[in-house]
């Protein structure tokens, strides 16, 4: 198996969280290896990254309608990539005690729609952002990490998480931290980021109190991407009825073939009396084989 087919497979056999890890990091290796053979041939390649950013400007969004999901798969930079990837795998491990491999699917999506809806909401109504509003883009798995966070900490807020150089801290904590930081960050150079992170992290609380309430809000998502992979999973080949068969034997016919068969084997032993075994043909061996008779 070569290491392409290992990879494949890896995927195949994992859970969604190892999916969803593995879909941002191929993204991110695809799209580093497109720029780099564009910038060999002295290409521009920063459209490779603006093609599957979300734009804040709406007149530009409403040409590139799939940036409100392909940029929670994006990431600008090595760092960015781990850092997100080191933080849903951790947190998303937590998610999978209390909720689904689906509602985890589901809220990573979910997550990052809220993001990006407060993200376009901030920056087309707030004069603050306007300046920047043609130029701005936004990109990176974040608003969906948060959503995942707060839906942890909100799920098991006295549940501790072993943090380097600190210890054991309780994930309510950890989420509030979370949230002051991003909304004191809105207004910094990453503030679409930090709005995505807020609009995430209303989300996965919103999740929560709602899956308490009796009502899934990743059930229409989850719904609606089950329709998607059905579109392009390749139909399984029906087998074609066989509308050339034989018409039943009757008795005599019956008696008749197996008196042939009979007659063929008794032929074939007669054979392997005077000439041995190795005197068949590779036809009589297999006629032999099939009646048991070897």
């Amino acid at each position: 198996m070569n290491p392409l087919e290992n990879i494949f497979n890896s995927f195949r056999q994992g859970n969604s969280l190892i999916r969803l890890i593995f879909i941002n990091v191929s993204l991110f290796v695809i799209l580093g290896f497109l720029e780099i053979i564009l910038q060999l041939f002295k290409l521009p390649s920063a459209f490779l990254w603006s093609y599957l950013s979300l734009p804040a400007d709406l007149t530009r969004l409403i040409y590139q309608l799939w940036t409100p999901i392909s940029y929670m798969f994006l990431h600008e930079g090595f760092m960015h990539l781990l850092f997100n990837m080191l933080s849903l795998y951790w947190f998303g491990k937590l998610f999978i005690i209390y909720f689904s491999e689906k509602q985890l699917v589901g809220l990573y999506l979910l997550g990052g729609l809220i993001g990006a809806f407060f993200y376009l909401s901030a920056f087309n109504v707030f004069p603050y952002y306007h300046p920047i509003l043609s130029q701005s883009l936004l990109l990176g798995a974040s608003g969906s990490i948060m959503a995942i966070i707060v839906a942890s900490a909100t799920q098991s807020p006295n549940m501790e998480m072993q943090m380097l150089f600190v210890g054991g801290v309780k994930l309510k904590y950890i989420a509030l931290v979370a949230v002051l930081m991003s909304f004191f960050g809105i207004t910094s150079n990453n503030g679409g980021g930090q709005l995505a992170h807020l609009g995430g992290a209303l989300a996965g609380y919103y999740f929560v109190v709602s899956l308490r309430q009796g009502r899934d809000l990743t059930k229409a998502i989850n719904n609606l991407l089950g329709f998607v992979v059905d579109i392009f999973r390749a139909k399984k080949l029906k087998a074609k009825p066989n509308n050339s068969r034989k018409a039943p034997m009757s008795d005599a016919e019956y008696n008749v073939n197996k008196a042939n068969k009979m007659a063929n084997i008794d032929r074939i032993l007669d054979k392997i009396k005077t000439s041995g075994y190795e005197s068949l043909s590779a036809e009589e061996k297999k006629k032999l084989f099939e009646q048991g008779c070897r």
